[in-house]
Formats: C-alpha cells, structure tokens, sequence
C-alpha cells in the first residue's frame, strides 16, 4: 500500500452492505447479534444518568484504570500500574493505532498473514513499511526462519494477534517463546492485539507475550470489552505496558480523541468484575455455536478449518466453485442469502490471494441465526446450484 487511494471502502462495509440489499443473514462482519450482560448495560444507563456525560480524563476514570489492571493480576498473573501503565482508549483499533504512530515511525513493522486488514493503514500513516510472514493452512504455522529474515535495522515491532482473526489460530507458547526470543536477540517490541482473548476452545489456552520471560517491558498489551462482553459498539479499548511507551501513545491519543465515552467506562468497571463463571458460560456457548455452523458448512460442501479461538470459520469452496473469493462471496449473499468474508481482504497480494477460495464466517450470532443460516446453506447446496 502506497497511499490511502489503494485502500477504497472497507470489506465490512461493501459485504454488510451486499447483506443488507439481499436481505441476507450477516455472517461477515465480525459482531454480535446479541446484547452483552444485562448488568453491564444496566450500568451504562445508571451512568449515563449520573452525570457521566462529559470528557473523562485522557488516560481513563481512575477506577476503570483500577479495575483493568486488578483484572490482569487476577487473570493473567501481570501487574500493572493502574496510573503509569494502563490508559483507556476509543477501541483496541485506535490503541494500536496510537501504538504505531508512536512508536513505529519510518520503521518497519512485521505481523502474520492473513491479518485483519486495517493493519496496513495503520503503517501507512506512521510512514512505515508493512512487512508480513505467512500462516500456512491447515493448521496455520508459520516458520521461524522466515520470521528472523523478515527482520532487518530498521524494525520497530512485531504486531502479534492472538487469538487470531480471521483464522482462528491461538499461538502456542513455544511458538510465543520464540517470537519472544527474536525480539529480546534484535531489540524490538511485540504489540499484541488480544481482543479475543477470552474465546479460546477445548484444550486451547490464551497466554499473552507479556507473560513469556523477559517479556513484559517490551511488549504493548492491546484489547477491548468489545469481544469479551459482546458490546462492539462501545468501542473501549485499553492498553497496558511500561510507562515510556504508554505515555508516547497517550500524546497521540490525546491529539485524536482525546480520551475514551465517559459513562460507557464505567460500564465496563462492571463488566471486569463479572464472575468466573461468566466467561465458562461465554466459551461454552461460542463452542456450541462453532460447531453448529462448522457443521452446516461442511454438509455444504466447504471444507473447513477448526478455529481454536475467536469467533470466525475460515472456509475453503474449491470443491463448490471455481469463482474467486470476492465474487464467490457476493454470489453467496444474494443466492444463498448469507453473507461472509473474502479471504483476500486480509492478505497484501490480493489477487494470488484470490485464488486459495477461502472465505470467512462469523459465528458470534444466536442460536436461532445459525440455525436459519444452516438452513438456507443446505437449500442452496443441495437443491439449486450450478458448478
């Protein structure tokens, strides 16, 4: 990407959009069809009428800021200082934005591909050139060689999503060990995006970089309540890390939005403070829903991919079509009425992405969704469609 012409309207938008006009079932766009917890919402209104309604300060309320970084001793044994090391931003996006321009300026930054696609834009404004290292399918790993060439004088970062969209991969710790091993040996920073970091399955566990060994001071934790409380359009985001990066970030926070919505914040104090077993409940039911929609695409006819984490299905139609993704995925929509992702939105070459006839589908939906999206597949697939 050499300028933001090269970029055009959003996937998210063209296909939500094509789901609208067809008036079919969005599974593209990575959302809930679900409110979050009653008692989060609950709080919001109770804030909204207290008198929460104008700027909180820039770094966040203090006891959202306490309550983040309790959340993080508790659940990932990681201690933060609630004033020095944690701030509160519009979104985990616009977190790692604020990381990027900070600290990766002229720079290189390197992250896995597929990536979700507005990490390239973010490089672009930082004047930073964009470097990647394949996930190879089926399992989605990726070669340790190839990572340490990509690295060159003029890295700044690694941009590490895990739980990973849109494949679903929840990296190992011997694979974080030895992420961690080429940025101690090159002197580099990881910035994570972790924002699905509680929806991991089976035997899969979530670590963050931070808690790899001589890690935490280089690494820029990155999330959201967006994923974890099913409240995407609260756009709160935090990031945590040692006190010399946060505050490079806040000085670019501070000069874009200048802080995070005020009565939504204290919602989310709430929202840190559920029980445990909220989130059992949480990978439970996601779990059933991936299966559940595993299964109808596979009756389909996709071969598909079983994601460890997050709330996507990536989805091969070779043996469906010839077509590639993009146009595989309109027809989808307005034939089948149900809407997914082209794969080639999350990869630099675009049209050889085209050509591995992956989609992607999001199962962060209720059950009555998936079960009618189930239903019009197999009406598709099994009655009406033509090679």
């Amino acid at each position: 990407m050499k300028s933001w012409d090269d970029f055009g309207v959003s996937i998210f938008s063209k296909m939500t959009e094509e789901a609208t006009k067809a008036g079919a079932i969005n599974l593209a766009q990575g959302f809930p069809d679900f409110d979050g917890p009653k008692e989060i919402i609950d709080e919001a209104v109770v804030a909204l009428r207290s008198g929460f309604n104008q700027y909180a300060p820039s770094r966040g309320h203090r006891d959202l800021r306490l309550a983040i970084a309790h959340h993080f001793e508790k659940r990932r044994h990681l201690s933060y200082h609630p004033d020095k090391e944690v701030c509160v931003f519009s979104g985990a996006s616009e977190a790692l934005f604020c990381a990027v321009m900070s600290l990766c300026r002229e720079g290189e930054i390197i992250t896995f591909e597929p990536f979700f696609d507005v990490y390239p834009g973010y490089a672009l404004a930082a004047g930073a050139q964009f470097k990647t290292v394949a996930l190879q399918a089926p399992h989605w790993n990726f070669d340790v060689e190839s990572l340490e060439k990509a690295i060159s004088p003029k890295t700044k970062a690694i941009l590490l999503n895990t739980p990973h969209n849109p494949t679903g991969k929840v990296f190992s710790r011997t694979e974080l060990e030895s992420i961690a091993k080429l940025a101690i040996q090159h002197d580099i920073l990881v910035i994570t995006d972790e924002v699905y970091e509680e929806i991991v399955f089976e035997t899969h566990e979530h670590i963050s970089m931070a808690q790899i060994p001589g890690m935490k001071e280089r690494t820029l934790l990155i999330t959201s309540a967006s994923k974890t409380y099913s409240v995407t359009g609260w756009k709160v985001g935090y990031a945590l890390g040692a006190e010399d990066l946060l505050s490079k970030m806040r000085i670019v926070h501070e000069h874009i939005v200048f802080c995070s919505a005020s009565p939504l914040q204290k919602a989310v104090v709430k929202a840190l403070q559920l029980p445990e077993q909220y989130y059992y409940d949480l990978r439970r039911d996601y779990l059933q829903k991936r299966n559940l929609l595993f299964d109808a695409l596979t009756q389909a006819g996709f071969k598909c991919f079983h994601p460890q984490g997050s709330y996507f299905i990536i989805a091969d139609y070779s043996d469906i079509s010839d077509s590639d993704d993009v146009d595989f995925a309109i027809w989808l929509t307005r034939n089948a009425k149900v809407a997914c992702i082209p794969l080639s939105s999350f990869y630099l070459d675009k049209e050889l992405a085209k050509t591995k006839h992956l989609v992607r589908f999001c199962f962060a939906k209720t059950f009555d969704t998936l079960m009618k999206s189930a239903k019009l597949l197999d009406q598709a697939f099994n009655e009406s469609f033509v090679r």
